[in-house]
């Protein structure tokens, strides 16, 4: 499996008011090609500054970042990214939302319709594809917000704890999806995330960050099989990885046993 992505000696420092805040410093990490990478931390230890510096939104001011070799300047080719928030524009209807990704990009409408009706119909908005945003509920509206990001078919797929604000059965349901689609192709997926357990159900690796400021102090293999159901959740293997993972941020200090 080879490199799709390398940070070396990241850094982010913000200019404010009280003066420099480092959110980032000497992040190291690489992402395999095809495999499901989450980082996971507390609140505010910059995972989501990391993955739009990956993303080449918000560029680090140390270190550098290479995608398939290239060094990050801008939004590499063949990515899709998906928010906390959806993002969806309110006077379009879901499809035309869906349709977004190939306008962006300069794409023909017309030769990304019958994707996005497939996705659509996966992600079970196929009767919903006239509707317009605030008809729907929050986890249909992140359904949508996956669908476009999917639309072009992205070698590389970003999502930035994409699943925090729903409730906890659809977000089991999205997870489940997610997994799926992963077994769909050679997609190399970086997932941002604070719950242990969501990393550990849909990742091949877990990528470990800590606060003050934000760096990656250890990287798990998850020893899961593929596919997973739901089930794998109450296997023992499973336990293991999350009270492994756990048992580190107790060190850290993060969480208290």
């Amino acid at each position: 499996m080879g490199l799709c992505i390398e940070v070396t000696g990241g850094g982010k420092t913000y200019a404010s008011a009280r003066g420099p805040v480092t959110a980032l410093q000497g992040v190291s990490l690489e992402v395999r090609q095809g495999e499901f990478l989450s980082l996971l931390g507390p609140s505010g230890c910059g995972k989501s500054t990391l993955l739009r510096a990956i993303a080449g939104l918000d560029p680090l001011t140390q270190g550098r970042i290479t995608c398939r070799g290239a060094e990050v300047r801008e939004p590499p080719e063949r990515i899709g990214m998906v928010f906390q928030r959806d993002v969806l524009l309110d006077w379009r209807t879901i499809q035309d939302n869906v349709l977004l990704a190939a306008e962006f990009q300069g794409l023909p409408r017309r030769a990304h319709e019958a994707r996005a009706s497939a996705l659509l119909e996966r992600f079970g908005l196929g009767k919903f594809a006239d509707r317009h945003p605030w008809e729907l509920s929050g986890g249909m509206r992140q359904r949508a917000a996956i669908c476009r990001a999917l639309l072009c078919e992205p070698e590389i797929l970003l999502m930035d704890e994409p699943f925090g604000a729903l409730d906890a059965m659809t977000r089991d349901d999205l997870n489940l999806e997610l997994s799926r689609i992963q077994q769909d192709g050679e997609r190399t997926v970086v997932f941002v995330t604070h719950s242990i357990a969501e990393a550990v159900y849909l990742s091949d690796r877990v990528a470990v960050m800590s606060t003050g400021p934000g760096r990656v102090v250890e990287v798990f293999d998850i020893a899961l099989p593929r596919p997973r159901p739901l089930s794998v959740r109450e296997t023992p293997e499973f336990a293991r990885h999350v009270a492994e993972i756990r048992g580190l941020f107790s060190r850290l200090g993060i969480v208290k046993e």
